[in-house]
């Protein structure tokens, strides 16, 4: 257990963190979230012991361990993805070069009574404990199974390190990380540099990691998925719910409700009491009442509202100019770097109005073909701009290549035209950069600000067609849903890269997959297309199923083929029944709570008892959820048995 004890942290006269103290348990799985600017970062590289806190302390157990993943990093490194990843066991590769050292002496020794051969046995038995207990056993399965998840094909692993782009190198220090199994993992936005079949294969393993987790993520999908906690910075405080992302905010917001219903009637009572007070103060037949009602407002305990971080991002993107009904199209187009073929003979068209994803593993083309697109990269094949077609462009790196000699007020008013330049500081106030701060340096921004600023450039001229490269990088879970509404209001076409599936969810309508050198289309959501890819994934394990006999291969029947989906589909029907039986028992538990609650709340002594309202809402909240989850549940088995 690692306990936080009233730090606090400051920057200049602004207050970062005051007093913040909180536990980390064992087996926790924490999100820390918060607004850019917030301190989730500085909280992390405090935890990591990367920086100092001004008060308070933390306290760690003996021997704890710390794996700690930076947001963003310094990583150069000439030897080959597999080498660098085996650092992480240079304990255990110690280890088992001192076996073998004491294993050969020991076969050269006949002395067998000798004392000096005693200790060498021991010596060895003891470094074999120890070499065991640390995995030593399967250290190259282990390395294998933790790379392949996150995307490293084995034809990488003999590659050079500084060959891959700082994404694929930041999935080089958390496999290293992964691998050490720490008793702390601090993840600083793990999935920014990963997508979506990667983030969920980290997401099934940290659901089985046997240490406690605390992660920073923008990405309420996997928030969702892998906590039961959540700590939220504001405005130096933190707040503290064991409860996944999405509940947290239901149960915030209840709260919140509840305490300033509780604050209103209090003021009121304050008031009328006040106005008694003023009324009768010189009135003698009054004199006992007044001073009774003032000893009651003395020893009245205030209710204080708590302050919330009300800032906001106002996002409208420009009305589009008119433009012709096909916006692009895209002819036997081919893409290499040397000799590394990456698109292939690939043919698109994109329709005016029309908002498609594409989504893949990294390194199959999306931002190749967003380049292309936009005339950043050469090509062979076709290419044609359909008329009167302007172009907005974010790139992936957009946040990266801005002039960090320039300020926040000079990125815009150095491309500003016209009429616009007049509206730039109101723009800059809309992106959270009111006042004073868009005198600030571009050097001095947070990744999350930066991005911001990216985005803000894109509304200083209308565009009919947006290509956004991982627009959502570094955005906090509150901006993202801002921009979300804006590109959902938004009347051109655009083309979205992004692995983040809850913020693609009810945002296009049609995804393509890169894969092999090619794209697929899937009509619908990124759950649609993900479910479908599960589809896929279950009928290629089926196939690889072959029965080798000497140098021949024989692919399973088409039969057999059908009797492996029939089993799956059958074992898919088998947990739902599960599930709904399981959902049922919870309901009628839930259900027998609230009737004693309600009993409970009917008596006198308990009108105003407000621990046991708020009980009353929290299994209402909950029984809600069970009840649309049966729902649900209910209608997945009727598609299954169709």
């Amino acid at each position: 257990m690692i306990s936080v004890e009233n730090i606090s942290v400051h920057f200049g006269s602004f207050e970062l963190f005051n007093n913040v103290s909180f536990v980390i348990n064992p087996k926790d799985r924490i999100g820390l979230i918060g607004k850019n600017g917030a301190g989730k970062t500085t909280l992390l590289k405090i935890l990591a012991k990367k920086e100092p806190t001004e008060t308070g302390n933390i306290v760690y157990p003996s021997g704890v361990t710390l794996g700690y993943l930076p947001q963003q990093m310094r990583f150069s490194s000439s030897k080959t993805v597999w080498q660098e990843t085996m650092a992480a066991f240079d304990q255990i590769i110690t280890l088992e070069n001192e076996i073998n050292n004491i294993n050969e002496a020991l076969t050269s020794r006949t002395d067998y009574e000798s004392e000096s051969y005693l200790k060498l046995t021991q010596d060895l038995a003891e470094k074999t404990d120890a070499f065991l207990l640390l995995g030593g056993g399967n250290i190259d399965e282990e390395t294998e199974k933790i790379l392949t998840g996150l995307g490293f094909l084995p034809n990488d692993f003999q590659r050079k390190c500084n060959e891959f782009s700082g994404g694929w190198r930041m999935r080089i220090e958390l496999a290293k990380i992964l691998l050490q199994k720490p008793n702390l993992l601090l993840l600083d936005e793990p999935t920014n540099h990963l997508d979506i079949e990667s983030i969920q294969w980290l997401e099934d393993y940290l659901k089985n990691f046997q240490g406690a987790v605390l992660v920073v993520s923008h990405d309420k999908a996997f928030l969702d998925n892998i906590t039961n906690r959540t700590i939220e910075i504001s405005l130096g405080k933190i707040y503290d719910y064991k409860l996944p992302y999405s509940r947290f905010l239901e149960q915030r917001q209840e709260q919140r409700k509840q305490q300033m219903a509780a604050y209103l009637n209090q003021q009121k009572m304050i008031e009328k009491t006040e106005d008694f007070i003023e009324r009768f103060r010189y009135k003698a037949t009054k004199a006992v009442q007044v001073q009774s009602k003032i000893k009651q407002l003395k020893k009245l305990e205030r209710i204080e509202v708590e302050a919330t971080d009300i800032s906001n991002i106002n996002i409208k993107f420009p009305p589009c100019p008119h433009s012709g009904k096909i916006v692009l199209e895209v002819k036997n187009l081919t893409k290499k770097f040397d000799d590394n073929l990456v698109l292939d003979n690939i043919d698109f068209v994109l329709e005016k109005g029309e908002k498609v994803a594409f989504v893949g593993k990294n390194g199959e083309g999306k931002t190749t073909l967003s380049r292309i697109l936009v005339g950043n990269l050469d090509y062979t094949g076709e290419v044609k701009i359909g008329h009167q077609v302007k172009i907005g462009y974010f790139a992936q790196n957009q946040d990266e290549i801005l002039d960090e000699s320039k300020t926040v007020f000079q990125t815009l008013d150095d491309i500003a035209i016209g009429d616009i330049r007049t509206k730039i500081r109101d723009i800059l106030g809309a992106f959270l950069f009111p006042g004073d701060d868009v005198d600030k340096k571009v050097k001095v921004l947070s990744g999350g600000e930066r991005s911001r600023l990216a985005i803000a450039k894109l509304l200083l001229e209308p565009v009919n067609l947006l290509v956004l490269d991982e627009p959502t990088n570094h955005l906090d879970i509150h901006s993202k849903e801002i921009l979300k509404q804006a590109l959902q209001q938004y009347d051109g076409s655009f083309i979205l890269v992004s692995h983040d599936r809850d913020f693609l969810h009810g945002l296009t309508e049609k995804l393509y997959e890169f894969r092999n050198h090619g794209i697929k289309e899937y009509v619908g959501d990124v759950y649609d297309f993900l479910q479908s890819r599960k589809m896929e994934h279950l009928n290629e394990l089926n196939a690889k199923k072959t029965v080798t006999r000497g140098n021949t291969s024989q692919q399973p029947s088409t039969n057999k083929l059908n009797f492996e989906q029939r089993k799956q589909r059958e074992r898919e029907i088998r947990k739902l029944k599960n599930k709904i039986k399981k959902t049922e028992t919870e309901i009628e538990q839930l259900e027998t709570v609230l009737a004693e609650i309600t009993n409970s709340m009917a008596k006198p002594e308990n009108a105003t008892n407000q621990e046991i309202f708020n009980t009353f809402q929290e299994n209402k909240i909950a029984l809600e959820k069970l009840m649309t989850n049966w729902e649900k549940l209910h209608t997945e088995l009727e598609n299954m048995e169709l």
